[in-house]
């Protein structure tokens, strides 16, 4: 049935648009600005940087949205289950025919919600392990450089270096950060992760602050900066606040200073304390060492005296000496003497056997020689069939020519002597002469009794 539409009706039908921009400037307009308390529930920050979450309370809840420039500002993390106040301004999302807050500015509502989203926070961070005692580190004795992450412009740095400069002056490497308001626990978890890649690295880091209220003293209890400390392979000390003042960074430290004066006190021996040790430590070794000396005195002197007298010992010794010096001439007198005596009972046989070796070898040389003399002797070939020319005069003649113009010859033979002439001279005519034996004279030197 289609609807119909009287004239002069003052009630036309409404787009649901135009229904939805109405109730939009109502709302805007009747609550411009409101403040609500209520508790956070579904808290989630977007990657536009918006946030969107529920305010609630016993009996009722309304959607709330902080847009990313708002976001920034704010003076904590927000989180499920804190009690804020929300100020803001109330509008519609036509999208959807619903109404939100958008948050402006968002406190905790009162130090009692602080306390207890603090309390929830520590709860968590401890069942993770994150406080427990068998994770925190010694510090070391005398650090060479200790890093320092505080603000640059307060009192606590200064008091810091003062303290350490009277109780023994080292390196201070300082890291500059904003210790409270937006931001500030950021920049504290990146000076605490950045130290270790520093060169020098810190042997040990101080985190610092003064005193102030809760809200002063929040960036030390928010979560990144409880891990970072946690986290860190540098042993740390946290000094924030005073000693009444406790933070969950205290909880992640390796040790917790009362103030940060403390914390220098902590870091560093007395310079003068420590040279009065090792005086004293000098001291106890020279005693001890004096006393070692008279112990090993007393035990030497003990031992010594009952020795026997090193006379007693040794007069054994020494006459024994004596009277071996006073046999060793007498001794080696007859033994001389007993050699001597076999040597001329051997000599007389030694030498005669030795002159007939001699006699026996100059004779074997002898036989030797001789045989190759007889070898060797001109004539020897003679006994052969072969016979010698020789010249009236004896000189033997090697040459036809010779022995022609020699005329008269004379042939050797084994046997005997022929005298002869070379035929057409005047003594053509061979006589014969008588035979003669050979005779071969001995070579001087080759046997001379004399030589022996």
């Amino acid at each position: 049935m289609l609807a119909n539409v009287a004239p002069g009706d003052n009630s036309p039908p409404l787009t649901v648009s135009e229904l939805s921009g109405a109730l939009k400037r109502t709302i805007e307009d009747a609550f411009g600005q409101v403040r609500l308390r209520g508790e956070i529930s579904g808290f989630k920050r977007h990657a536009s940087g918006h946030c969107y979450f529920t305010l609630k309370d016993e009996n009722a809840c309304i959607d709330a949205v902080i847009w990313r420039t708002s976001a920034g500002t704010l003076a904590f993390r927000p989180e499920d289950g804190a009690e804020v106040i929300a100020t803001g301004k109330l509008t519609t999302y036509p999208g959807r025919s619903k109404y939100q807050i958008v948050v402006e500015r968002m406190e905790l509502a009162g130090e009692g919600a602080l306390l207890a989203l603090l309390e929830k926070r520590r709860k968590a961070l401890a069942a993770e392990g994150l406080f427990e005692a068998g994770r925190k580190r010694k510090l070391p004795f005398l650090p060479r450089v200790i890093g320092v992450i505080t603000s640059p412009t307060g009192a606590v740095i200064r008091d810091i270096l003062h303290r350490l400069e009277d109780r023994c002056p080292t390196r201070v490497i300082l890291w500059p950060v904003p210790v409270q308001g937006e931001g500030a626990a950021a920049k504290i978890a990146a000076a605490i992760r950045a130290f270790p890649s520093l060169d020098p690295k810190p042997d040990l880091l101080i985190v610092a602050r003064g005193g102030g209220s809760i809200e002063d003293l929040w960036p030390f209890n928010e979560e990144e900066v409880v891990r970072a400390a946690a986290e860190s392979p540098i042993p740390l000390i946290s000094a924030v606040g005073h000693e009444t003042d406790t933070t969950l960074i205290d909880h992640a430290s390796d040790l917790r200073a009362p103030t940060p004066t403390a914390a220098a006190e902590i870091a560093v021996p007395v310079r003068s304390d420590l040279f009065a040790q090792l005086g004293e430590f000098q001291h106890r070794a020279r005693q001890g060492l004096s006393r070692r000396i008279e112990r090993s005195r007393e035990r030497f002197e003990l031992t010594t005296c009952r020795w026997p007298e090193p006379r007693a010992i040794f007069a054994p010794i020494v006459q024994r000496l004596d009277e071996i010096g006073e046999r060793l001439p007498r001794s080696l007198a007859a033994r001389a003497g007993t050699a001597r005596a076999d040597l001329n009972l051997v000599a007389g046989r030694l030498r005669r056997e030795v002159v007939d070796q001699r006699i026996a070898r100059l004779t074997e040389q002898l036989g030797a020689l001789w045989r190759l003399a007889e070898l060797a002797h001109p004539d020897k070939p003679l006994t052969r069939g072969f016979a010698r020319v020789t010249s009236r005069d004896g000189k033997t003649l090697t040459r036809a020519r010779v022995a022609r113009g020699a005329g008269r010859l004379t042939l050797h033979f084994g046997d005997g002597a022929v005298d002869a002439s070379v035929e057409g001279s005047s003594t053509s005519r061979a006589v014969e002469r008588k035979v003669r034996k050979p005779y071969i004279q001995p070579q001087p030197g080759l046997f001379d009794p004399a030589e022996d």
